[in-house]
């Protein structure tokens, strides 16, 4: 965990606009503004996937490189405010996550809830709808987001079994090939919807992708194959030339509402693209 009396909320990584690609990633860091200390968690809570997402700064770093799209992470802690999460989702700010309590995270007055929302959830995600507007202008259609996350191994006992997992709603244009590209590769179990199921209403996936008709696919890595440089590098490299094809193909810039399981979808764009 770093510090920095200067926060930025957000770090992107530049790239060819123009390619249509977009790339994100919510929990890539754990850091947290000097004035928040450590939210009264012992140093080794900062060490665990409750605190950020194993790797996936690195995979994104990578990845960015390997596709040349550019990309934005936030980069404080999940423990703070989650960016995943819808402003109204009980789970935003978490005062208990997987056995470890967040004193400062309770009880939350309405003010504290609305800075850290001013002050770091929104900035970045005006960043993700910015990137995604400009490269929906420079492309002339509509962009492919890809979302990168990554999962611990064991969660409340159960030992996840899968390599990796592919979460999406109702909208698989970009989710299907990526798991059936993924999964021809036999030494791998790939995830359909898991561990987590990709309907979260609010979700980054939710407001920059599927209320704005873009394709999009959130993948999950699990974290033990990314704990180090070489696993990272490993995940990028194996990931670039599948998200290029998907990016290649001839019907998926295009702006297609599916809607969502989760309920009715608001109707708008944040970039008009083709309809």
């Amino acid at each position: 965990m770093t510090r920095s009396a200067l926060f930025a909320p957000f770090h992107l990584i530049e790239g060819d606009r123009a390619a249509g690609l977009v790339i994100v990633a919510d929990h890539a860091r754990r850091d947290l503004p000097d004035e928040y200390g450590d939210l009264g968690l012992p140093a080794s809570e900062f060490d665990r996937h409750i605190a950020y997402d194993i790797g996936v700064e690195r995979v994104v770093r990578d990845l960015a490189a390997l596709t040349g799209a550019p990309a934005v992470y936030a980069t404080f802690s999940r423990l703070l405010i989650d960016p995943n999460r819808g402003e109204d989702d009980p789970t935003l700010i978490r005062q208990l996550y997987d056995g470890a309590v967040v004193p400062a995270n309770y009880p939350m007055p309405v003010e504290e809830r609305q800075r850290r929302l001013d002050g770091y959830y929104r900035p970045y995600h005006d960043a993700v709808g910015s990137l995604v507007a400009s490269v929906a202008a420079a492309a002339g259609r509509a962009p492919f987001l890809l979302s990168v996350h990554s999962f611990t191994p064991v969660m409340q006992g159960f030992v996840r079994p899968w390599h990796a997992g592919v979460l999406w709603d109702t909208d698989d244009r970009a989710a299907r090939p990526l798991i059936d590209m993924l999964a021809a590769d036999p030494t791998l179990a790939i995830g359909d919807n898991e561990p987590y199921d990709g309907a979260l209403k609010g979700d980054t996936m939710y407001r920059h992708a599927i209320v704005n008709g873009f394709p999009h696919a959130l993948i999950e890595i699990r974290q033990d194959l990314v704990a180090d440089d070489a696993g990272c590098r490993e995940w990028a490299e194996r990931l670039a030339p599948i998200i290029d094809a998907i990016n290649r193909r001839p019907d998926i810039h295009r702006v297609k509402r599916y809607g969502s399981r989760t309920g009715p979808v608001p109707d708008r764009t944040e970039d008009g693209g083709s309809r």
